[in-house]
């Protein structure tokens, strides 16, 4: 058995990096001790010290997903995580389109694979590959409607719910 290529072990140790910066802190943001009361006196939205640090972490992956990166900065640094209608809807629109372009600047099939593999393959990456973009599409609606709600901690849920469809996404987009 051969040695897997250097690429496909950076691209599995990326997974694992986001999938443990994203999923580990939702855990301790569903707890509901006093810790966290504390930190929800001292920051504009409950949790939004942990999410801001996975937030700044999205600058790794270059300028294409910035507009993602600012709009989570933005809300979760706004008192109570609220925005006018009118800033809501350009930085959601900005993230869409950024979200838009990186999906659709994706090969057709997964460069780590070999080249034997089916066009059959490259339909059902493909198919992931949109799946994942419609998930984190919706969950940027969401963020979008709790950015103008009033309730900071419809914020602090739809911010996960925007990171965990934007690991979604790039998972899919390494074909992992």
């Amino acid at each position: 058995m051969g040695v897997p290529p250097v690429r496909r072990i950076a691209s599995i140790a990326l997974s694992a990096a986001l999938l443990a910066g994203a999923t580990g802190p939702v855990a301790f943001a569903a707890d509901s001790t006093p810790e966290r009361a504390h930190t929800a006196a001292s920051a504009p939205v409950p949790g939004a010290d942990k999410l801001l640090a996975q937030v700044n972490t999205l600058g790794h992956f270059g300028t294409l997903l910035e507009p993602v990166s600012n709009l989570l900065n933005t809300v979760l640094k706004a008192d109570k995580g609220q925005l006018s209608a009118d800033q809501a809807t350009k930085l959601v629109q900005a993230a869409k389109d950024a979200v838009t372009k990186v999906a659709t600047s994706a090969p057709a099939s997964d460069p780590m694979s070999p080249p034997s593999k089916t066009d059959a393959d490259a339909k059902a990456r493909a198919d992931r590959v949109s799946d994942a973009k419609a998930t984190l599409t919706k969950a940027l609606d969401t963020l979008q409607k709790a950015t103008t709600s009033g309730d900071g901690d419809q914020v602090t849920g739809a911010a996960h719910g925007v990171l965990s469809g934007l690991l979604g996404l790039l998972t899919s987009l390494l074909g992992l």
